[in-house]
């Protein structure tokens, strides 16, 4: 396919989405079939946006067929008390040697963080295997633990084990939104903070603390993001010039919650991709 994908006929509906994993991280899919479950959503403009990880990206572009493919990486990151904001980096250079070796050192520490909580979960008597590839996370540790907990939903799971204040957790160290941030533009990418009020009461005001710091966009549009979050973020984004994207973040299809495209709605406002849709 050639050049970048045209807006649907019908501007009410979405035609992107620019937040989705495979199994290069916590997703179920591999590269492939993220993009052909993609397809067949109708969906035009795509990021696999893997935690930590540009692994699967060419794999991802390599086996579009109808959909335009972005670069991209979610970069989770600590901002004072707060250990997972995720940053989304679009159209970055994938192959960049500096980018990949900074990655690597992220993705260590996130090993470091996971096998330490795998350890304490241990110890409490569970019994916990972590999979192979890169990038694992506490999704992987929730899916361990489930079988062994049936009287708890996974939320529940999160809240008795794998958040802070929970005797089993353990914190990340880096990077911060500001590396992020820094990560992505000297890779030639665009940074935008993902769904913020699933991060933070706060979202408001910490936008604008990143916007200082030279964020260059929010995910406005996101599966969980009411009506009066939407506009209330987007409203935020306009006034500080940022871009606003969205995702239904794909995770597969077996997923509780994010497990199908386009399931965010615009609530009648006009996206601004910048330059992912030129």
């Amino acid at each position: 396919m050639e050049g970048f994908p045209r807006m649907a006929a019908d501007q009410t509906a979405p035609w992107f989405d620019l937040q989705s994993h495979s199994t290069y991280s916590d997703g179920t899919l591999p590269p492939a079939e993220v993009v052909k479950t993609a397809e067949e959503a109708g969906v035009r403009l795509l990021a696999l946006s893997d935690h930590d990880t540009v692994d699967g990206v060419n794999e991802a572009i390599h086996s579009a067929r109808t959909v335009k493919v972005v670069p991209a990486v979610e970069l989770s990151s600590v901002h004072n008390a707060h250990e997972d904001l995720h940053i989304l980096g679009y159209g970055l250079d994938h192959t960049d040697p500096a980018l990949l070796a900074t990655l690597e050192d992220f993705r260590a520490d996130r090993v470091r963080r996971i096998v330490a909580m795998a350890e304490k979960l241990r110890a409490l008597g569970f019994l916990v295997e972590l999979p192979e590839h890169k990038a694992p996370g506490r999704p992987h540790l929730a899916a361990s633990l489930a079988p062994q907990l049936p009287e708890l939903t996974k939320n529940e799971i999160f809240a008795q084990y794998l958040v802070p204040g929970a005797p089993t957790y353990v914190g990340r160290s880096r990077p911060t939104v500001a590396q992020a941030i820094e990560v992505i533009h000297a890779a030639g990418g665009v940074a935008v903070w993902a769904h913020p009020y699933w991060d933070m009461e706060e979202a408001l005001p910490t936008l604008q603390t990143f916007a200082d710091w030279g964020i260059d966009g929010v995910e406005v549009f996101y599966a969980t993001h009411t009506e009066e979050q939407t506009k209330a973020l987007y409203a935020a984004a306009r006034e500080r010039g940022l871009l606003t994207t969205g995702s239904a973040d794909f995770h597969g299809p077996a997923h509780d919650h994010f497990n199908r495209f386009l399931a965010f709605d615009l609530y009648g406002l006009e996206p601004d991709l910048g330059r992912l849709a030129a």
